[in-house]
């Protein structure tokens, strides 16, 4: 018989008294062009579909490459394709075996499961709720993919279309998946990490500073807020010590008793409790250790949660609240800390000493407030300019001859 082709697949009847008819290519011999081992089966139904038998280890196989009558496949494909399966069992793989542990490899959504059992634990609170919160919004999209089959390609793609409305959440995703990768490649599911050479999307720093005009209405509007019972008086001191320390939010809300020296006025912040996973040193104001010094304890925490063993966890409304009543438009808790730094830069303070009392452990980090420093040393120069006698007219320099 000649090798099959597609008018003679079509032709071709269902058994009436068998469960199934193979019709093979030449005969199965290989011949003229045919593969061996291919051919095409015909149930009892009528359902046909292309198959390759072939021994690997001493076992015979029998691989599925797929339906004929519903035209997902073609003789001539068909055919190249089992020509190239043919060709890995020649080379000592077993391709069905390959496919079922493709079948049963891992997928994005494994590698989240085992990243969040694993590494998320021993990440600050704060990350591990912000890393949960980026793959519920964008882990959908990939969740289903093996993880060894994803390329660069697919995660560029996705992250140039969140950089259209958020570059900082794209780029907050891509480090994250960035981790994921790393941590599959550790763990064998990968040789590769696709997120690297992606280029983040460009972001542009928000600078905003509270004046001294609105700090006081916002202090005004704390005092105010913090009349409407105990939990908004303990939200209101939170925001205080925000705005007097330049601390973190979560190392506000986490701090425990402990960590305070009301006598020596210093803050020991634990490695735990800071970004940078370092023991953190600072000194207390006055008004700081006054206002630490007027809460109640009645936890560990300075500020406890409502009826728990653990911290309050955030004061996102009590902020919304008290700006609102103050007046102040378009801040964020986190500009409190950048508007300590700017009133320590306005007051001259050296970069060195603004990141000592941040917690930067980078220089780079500080120099964004470098340009607040221009008042201050205005002043000096100025201050130097009036040493000199400006009454005096200036010397007159004489021509040189050459």
């Amino acid at each position: 018989m000649a090798i099959l082709t597609e008018s003679q697949a079509r032709k071709i009847e269902a058994p009436t008294d068998k469960p199934n008819r193979i019709v093979w290519d030449s005969d199965g011999e290989g011949k003229g062009g045919a593969v061996s081992g291919f051919g095409l089966r015909v149930t009892r139904a009528g359902s046909k579909a292309f198959i390759l038998d072939y021994r690997i280890s001493g076992r015979k196989r029998r691989y599925t490459i797929g339906r004929f009558d519903d035209g997902t496949w073609t003789v001539k494909a068909a055919r190249e394709r089992a020509g190239k399966l043919r060709q890995q069992v020649d080379n000592g793989i077993d391709p069905l075996a390959a496919e079922n542990a493709a079948r049963g490899a891992p997928t994005l959504r494994d590698l989240w499961a085992r990243f969040e059992a694993e590494y998320l634990p021993k990440r600050r609170e704060s990350t591990r709720k912000a890393y949960r919160g980026l793959w519920k919004a964008y882990g959908g999209k990939l969740a289903a993919h093996k993880v060894a089959d994803i390329d660069s390609s697919e995660i560029e793609a996705q992250h140039a279309r969140i950089a259209t409305k958020t570059p900082y959440r794209a780029n907050r995703w891509l480090a994250m998946l960035s981790k994921m990768f790393s941590l599959a490649a550790r763990w064998k599911w990968r040789g590769d990490n696709p997120c690297k050479g992606i280029e983040r999307a460009p972001e542009y720093r928000r600078e905003r500073y509270l004046s001294g005009e609105e700090i006081t209405r916002l202090l005004e509007a704390l005092q105010s807020y913090a009349e409407r019972g105990p939990w908004q008086a303990q939200s209101a001191n939170a925001i205080r010590l925000l705005i007097l320390t330049g601390a973190r939010r979560m190392e506000v809300l986490a701090a425990k008793w402990d960590q305070f020296d009301l006598e020596a006025g210093v803050w020991s912040k634990p490695p735990a409790s800071t970004k940078q996973k370092e023991p953190h040193r600072v000194p207390l104001s006055g008004p700081a250790i006054a206002l630490l010094s007027g809460i109640e304890r009645s936890s560990e925490y300075v500020f406890p949660g409502r009826g728990t063993d653990s911290h309050q966890k955030d004061i996102k409304n009590a902020w919304g609240t008290v700006t609102k009543l103050a007046g102040i438009d378009n801040a964020r808790l986190h500009d409190l800390r950048h508007t300590y730094a700017a009133h320590l830069a306005s007051a001259g303070q050296s970069l060195p000493i603004i990141g000592a009392l941040l917690g930067h452990t980078q220089a780079q980090t500080t120099q964004r407030y470098a340009h607040l420093l221009d008042d201050p040393l205005r002043q000096a120069t100025e201050r130097v300019a009036g040493m000199i006698d400006q009454s005096r007219e200036p010397a007159k320099v004489r021509r040189l001859r050459g």
